[in-house]
């Protein structure tokens, strides 16, 4: 079967140099052409390519292109390194810290000696004088010079009862009387 195509105007198949058949074969039309003979005055153009389309099987399908990767391999392999070292600096990075409060703390120690030091250091001069050695003397080891008389002033017993002006409380029972008194009391238990 030969159909003729239609043309724009002033190209029409008097001026081609070849002829154009098209042929449908299983529902896909084929359009093929011939090249003018060599030697021609015609102008030479490039060898004519053979179209096929398919015939009612609908519009063609889109196939979607692959879509790039996330990460490439040098990137991996930078994440892997960077971790890598990460991992083989935390030890000795907290052996470094713990290092540093240690010094830290260390050098606060020191300080707080150098004062205690320095407070030993003004009381042994105290010592070295005469007076405070008499003073010390008289308030802890209630020493007296020849000639004077000596007064100690004892704390009362029971405060509460001579603020109060009454009669003054019994006595709290002393620890050994407590531990005697329970004594008793279990021998008495025991034997009823």
């Amino acid at each position: 079967m030969t159909t003729q195509r239609r043309t724009p105007s002033g190209q029409g198949p008097s001026r081609r140099p070849s002829s154009s058949r098209v042929r449908t074969t299983g529902g896909i039309r084929t359009t093929s052409t011939t090249r003018a003979p060599v030697g021609s005055r015609t102008r030479s153009r490039p060898a004519p390519t053979r179209r096929t389309v398919n015939v009612g099987t609908g519009p063609a399908k889109r196939t979607a292109a692959p879509r790039p990767r996330a990460l490439t391999g040098r990137a991996t392999v930078l994440i892997v390194v960077f971790v890598a070292l990460a991992l083989a600096y935390t030890y000795p990075l907290r052996v470094y810290l713990a290092q540093e409060s240690q010094i830290a703390q260390l050098e606060a120690d020191q300080a707080n000696q150098r004062k205690v030091i320095a407070d030993k250091q003004e009381q042994l001069q105290k010592w070295k004088d005469p007076e405070y050695v008499r003073a010390q003397a008289r308030a802890k080891l209630f020493y007296v010079r020849p000639g004077e008389k000596m007064l100690l002033v004892l704390p009362d017993p029971n405060p509460a009862a001579s603020t109060t002006g009454s009669q003054p409380a019994a006595a709290p029972d002393r620890w050994y009387d407590t531990l005697w008194n329970s004594v008793r009391a279990a021998d008495e238990e025991s034997q009823n």
